[in-house]
């Protein structure tokens, strides 16, 4: 063979199916060939050489893979905790210009669903698969041992942006992202379930479910990034510049290479935390209440098409009270918990248009497929049926009052709060559906408006599209739009099959045959099968009952016909039990298929991870040692003191001045505890929710050299969030002592960590600072030992 010719020609043309370059390959006598479901594409076999002197041989082409030719962008926005009834795109009051703007040069789909809860929405968007089958069954934190519910997402269901990343995409994430396993978040990892594990070269954003929009927990990749103190700072201005400065730098660079950003806000989710001029667009405007709203935006939908002109509203929980029932404070504080909500999803809506301008700006929005899915879940109705100043008062099982929340109004959505508003908002602003959030059983909590923009791939400008699409059809619908095929092996683990449908058929015709004809539906009991235009449910339980429920067996389903009961007010189970009993044993055939079953009611005994049965990186421990420089731990892995009788012991060394700052706390403003040290003396708060505080000082300050401060609280015992006695001593010696009320029993924070040496984002104790360097210890810590007790 001549060694002169010998080189191998690579080519990348897309076929939907496989990518080869066989035809140039035979021709030129060469045997390799592309496979694009086979991933990392595989390297041709590299060339030998006889020939001495380079100067006689021609190189070969260097192997570079490269997305198929004409491959788009894309964008996927992901809104946080907002309803099919809430945005102005879909008829609802709260004002969402980029999102109306886009519609009117994209389309509108108006039968599109989620899961109805966070983690599971996002996993099953990223991966095309049931979020059962990605072990997604609910949000990371209340995942068990069974198949389907456990947290741990399996390899065999690789994410889209992997899939797109081997195929020659850029990937960045910014946001939200809820998809890693609570026992997976220490410093220990492991980091596969992290974003720049799950296929995207650039994350920025936070881990967990929710976060402080003032002062969040931030990571850039796996790297905690430190908290300051910042004037007008909002996390969701933050990401957006991070996301904008990405997309900008990585067309910059190789303006050929497309690029997928995947931008999932916290917002709207509690902590509902807006700037106030935001808030001021709304005055006034929700003091009509939630029972006008709605009727004002059914009739909105009606009048722009997105509903047909026949739809009812459907019947409000009987738990919500009319608005006319509510006394004069509740009017009150009602409108403007929804006043800081609305300004919070407008803000959120402008940030967005941000990023939209700076797509257009470098010419990349023709060729950008931006798929814009307002809510991943029906609006939230976890706020309960007053609101909470504090939403961990949620997780905590601690009932807020209106006599309490009134003094709090021009607070509301500032610093100074971790709001959510009262269900009936939720309600409202899901119309014209009867449910919420977690209701995966009614599409109040699982239908969501999404606007799908692409003005390469899009003839029609302002369509609406109706056929029942779900989270799992948008990663084949990506792939088909980039003319990639399934891979049927990810890493060298081979694919579960993507159970998505694809929806790229109803971009250009609004009459094309639906083809997503079969879902189940499951989440803490709820449940439900879509199949050829029916749905059959079960409403097992409110979103506001966290306790123990009714026996899954005595649950009675309906049946609806949604072809003409678009809200599903006509219930035809007795009219048509045949039916329902068909479509109820599909559901059991489906639930097997995709380990749905067995299905685990609870909610908030699934926060406790011994109760749950999934992995706890510190279960069994009853002591740990920490070192200076250990913080950002956060709740899930570090030693569980709820309950029971625990011991600090910290071993320090202080300065000829004296030392001053945190030694040891957890949690932040919101809740939790903190033993430190204030102008040289010892002390120790315990900050219950927020709403009260229990402090011990010491009235003398330690003298300069080796010290060892312990704090010792013995438990009451009898039951969970139970109080006890505290005690501080010196050297040995006691130098104060007190009684703690009473205790956190399930949660302290969502965000907020363990930290030796200082207090991130907010403090435990007003008055030692914001962020780290004002609550840093200014002695030496050498080592902290905590133990705990437990206390029958």
């Amino acid at each position: 063979m001549n060694m002169k010719t010998n080189m191998v020609v690579v080519c990348f043309v897309a076929t939907g199916v496989l990518a080869s370059g066989s035809a140039l390959a035979q021709q030129r006598g060469d045997d390799y060939e592309i496979d694009r479901s086979v991933l990392p594409i595989q390297e041709p076999k590299r060339p030998t050489y006889s020939e001495l002197d380079a100067r006689n041989v021609k190189a070969p082409p260097r192997f570079e893979v490269k997305a198929p030719k004409g491959a788009p962008n894309v964008v996927i926005v992901l809104i946080d905790d907002i309803g099919f009834g809430g945005p102005s795109t879909f008829g609802g009051p709260i004002q969402t210009p980029t999102l109306d703007r886009l519609a009117r040069s994209g389309l509108r789909y108006n039968n599109f669903h989620t899961t109805a809860l966070c983690s599971p929405t996002r996993v099953a968007l990223k991966c095309g698969r049931n979020h059962h089958t990605a072990n997604a069954g609910s949000i990371m934190e209340t995942a068990t041992a069974f198949p389907g519910n456990t947290g741990q997402i399996p390899n065999s269901v690789a994410p889209l942006a992997e899939m797109l990343r081997l195929n020659g995409y850029s990937t960045g994430a910014f946001g939200k992202w809820h998809e890693t396993a609570a026992w997976e978040t220490s410093v220990s990892g492991p980091y596969d379930r992290w974003p720049t594990h799950q296929g995207f070269d650039k994350f920025f954003g936070f881990i967990g479910g929710e976060t402080d929009q003032w002062y969040p927990l931030v990571y850039d990749g796996v790297t905690r990034v430190a908290p300051t103190k910042m004037e007008n700072y909002h996390f969701t201005t933050d990401m957006t510049n991070q996301a904008i400065g990405w997309i900008k730098a990585q067309q910059s660079m190789t303006p050929d290479k497309p690029f997928f950003a995947y931008y999932a806000t916290g917002a709207v989710h509690a902590p509902h935390h807006v700037p106030q001029k935001w808030i001021d667009k709304y005055k006034g405007k929700f003091d009509k209440g939630w029972d006008k709203i709605r009727a004002e935006s059914i009739a909105r939908q009606k009048k722009m098409g997105i509903i047909p002109a026949e739809t009812k509203l459907g019947k409000k929980p009987d738990d919500i009270k009319d608005w006319d029932a509510l006394s004069s404070d509740e009017h009150k504080l009602f409108a403007r918990q929804a006043e800081v909500f609305a300004g919070f999803l407008e803000q959120t809506d402008h940030e967005i248009g941000r990023l939209v301008k700076a797509v257009e700006e470098i010419g990349e929005m023709d060729n950008t497929l931006f798929i814009y899915i307002a809510g991943d879940n029906g609006t939230s109705a976890e706020g309960g049926f007053v609101g909470m100043y504090n939403e961990m008062t949620y997780f905590n099982n601690v009932t807020e009052k209106v006599e309490d929340l009134l003094p709090l109004i021009d607070k509301w959505g500032g610093p100074e709060t971790f709001p959510h508003m009262a269900a009936g908002w939720a309600v409202a602003f899901d119309s014209p559906f009867s449910w919420t959030k977690q209701v995966a059983s009614d599409f109040g909590g699982t239908r969501n408006g999404m606007v799908v923009h692409w003005p390469n791939g899009i003839k029609e400008k302002g369509g609406i599209r109706s056929q029942f699409g779900h989270v799992i059809d948008i990663a084949p619908t990506i792939l088909e739009a980039a003319s990639l095929p399934e891979p049927n092996s990810v890493n060298g683990t081979p694919q579960t099959p993507i159970e998505g449908v694809s929806l790229l058929y109803s971009l250009n015709d609004a009459k094309a045959k639906e083809r997503h004809t079969t879902q189940y539906f499951e989440m803490f009991g709820n449940r439900a099968i879509y199949h050829d235009g029916w749905l059959a449910r079960t409403l097992h339980r409110a979103p506001w009952q966290a306790l123990k429920q009714k026996p899954l067996k005595s649950d009675v389903w309906d049946l609806y016909d949604v072809r003409e009961d678009f809200s599903l007010v006509n219930n035809l189970a007795k009219k048509n039990p045949k039916k329902l009993k068909e479509l109820q044993a599909l559901f059991m055939k489906e639930a097997e298929k995709y380990h749905v079953l067995p299905i685990d009611d609870r909610v908030i005994e699934r926060v406790n991870p011994a109760l749950a049965g999934r992995p706890d990186v510190m279960a069994g421990r009853t002591s740990l040692t920490l070192y200076d420089g250990m913080n950002g731990m956060l709740e899930n892995t570090f030693i569980n003191v709820k309950n029971q009788s625990k011991t600090i012991t910290a071993k320090l060394e202080i300065p000829k001045d004296g030392a001053s700052g945190v030694i040891l706390a957890q949690g932040g403003r919101f809740g939790g505890w903190s033993l430190y040290m204030k102008d040289g003396k010892p002390a120790y708060t315990y900050n219950f929710l927020g709403l009260s505080q229990d402090t011990i000082a010491a009235k003398d300050k330690i003298p300069a050299g080796p010290a060892e401060v312990k704090l010792d609280f013995k438990y009451d015992g009898g039951g969970a969030g139970k109080g006890g006695k505290a005690t501080i001593s010196v050297n040995g010696e006691v130098v104060a002592e007190g009684r703690i009320k009473k205790t956190q029993p399930l949660m302290f924070s969502a965000d907020e960590t363990a930290d030796v040496g200082l207090d991130n984002q907010t403090p435990v104790v007003e008055g030692i600072g914001i962020g780290r360097e004002e609550t840093r210890f200014t002695g030496k810590i050498d080592k902290i030992t905590v133990e705990v007790a437990e206390v029958k």
